[in-house]
């Protein structure tokens, strides 16, 4: 395994991490995360990333009953979570980021995983209900009291990842540190181009997810597809209209082709693909099955057969989609 700092925060992470978004306490069962967790650790990912709102906070006393019966060295791993859905509630005073919700919820995180701290505790979604600089003083004031030691946004936008850096610098308070947005071959805008300004000025570092496009770049899918795929869980009916159509199979079917004549299956491709973003501190990895994660761990190595030449080619292959502006 590789690391990479975090932005310009001095925590380097694996390359590769593990995330639990629709399967710890979901998809499946609690032996199989525990299986998943011991073979990402012992390839030497560092990072298991979660949330308050995954499986209505399930997913999170999964991870925390492995975590403690694995009894790892705290100082070897690194854990997240994440606020703003809540963890089922629907009032006012369980969803969002104002400082109640936003304290309250890093409480329960650490209770449901078994811990002392958060190490990462992002912001989940931008919460226009609540002022940005009290969502800042919150997280600021939990790293001060030791209970999270870094803190970042989730899918927000450039200009509100500004707003709290400014308002952080003008009070002398810990701005956001990382970013977690959708990063693939076929959603690339926010990352290459958006949050161009803010690696160098703010020092963002990020911690993308679904490298493969919602599965999109598993290979597996038709417009008919299959019953047991992601895209065909109940409740996901709106990523299945937005992500599976004839044209973006077309582009998997040429990308498939590049990556067998470099010996990878498509999957391990695109995660090295996304590897080869030098913004990018961590790819987080989601996976239902042994097999299925103990593949993917091999983008790390895999990335070192993308040449320049294997890029341009990817470039072409996905024409249409956003170009790359890595520097």
């Amino acid at each position: 395994m590789r690391h990479r700092r975090l932005g310009h925060a001095g925590l380097q992470l694996s390359e590769l991490s593990l995330g639990s978004w629709l399967t710890f306490g979901k998809q499946i069962t609690d032996d199989t995360a525990e299986a998943l967790m011991k073979l990402a650790y012992d390839h030497g990912v560092n990072f298991f990333d979660n949330a308050e709102i995954y499986a209505r906070g399930e997913s999170e006393r999964v991870m925390g009953r492995i975590l403690r019966k694995m009894e790892w060295p705290r100082d070897t791993w690194t854990v997240s979570s994440k606020v703003f859905f809540g963890a089922g509630g629907k009032l006012p005073t369980q969803v969002g980021l104002h400082r109640k919700h936003v304290v309250e919820a890093c409480h329960d995180a650490l209770r449901r995983l078994q811990v002392e701290y958060l190490d990462l505790f992002f912001c989940h979604r931008p919460d226009p209900a609540t002022p940005i600089g009290e969502t800042v003083w919150t997280m600021h004031q939990l790293i001060m009291q030791g209970k999270v030691l870094y803190w970042g946004t989730s899918e927000w936008s450039a200009a509100e990842i500004k707003e709290a850096h400014a308002f952080a610098q003008a009070h002398h308070l810990i701005g956001p540190t990382m970013e977690q947005p959708q990063y693939n071959l076929f959603h690339r805008a926010k990352v290459e181009e958006e949050f161009a300004a803010l690696y160098d000025t703010v020092g963002l570092g990020t911690t993308i997810w679904s490298p493969l496009a919602s599965g999109i770049l598993s290979g597996k899918h038709t417009l008919e597809g299959d019953a047991s795929s992601r895209l065909r869980m109940a409740g996901l009916e709106w990523l299945k209209e937005r992500e599976l159509n004839q044209a973006r199979l077309k582009k998997v079917e040429e990308l498939k082709g590049i990556a067998q004549e470099l010996g990878l299956s498509l999957p391990v491709f695109a995660i090295a693909w996304c590897l080869k973003n030098p913004r990018v501190s961590t790819v987080m990895l989601g996976a239902s099955k042994v097999a299925q994660l103990e593949e993917n761990l091999k983008a790390v190595d895999a990335q070192d057969l993308l040449t320049p030449e294997v890029m341009a080619r990817v470039e072409q292959a996905v024409a249409g989609e956003k170009l790359s502006t890595w520097s």
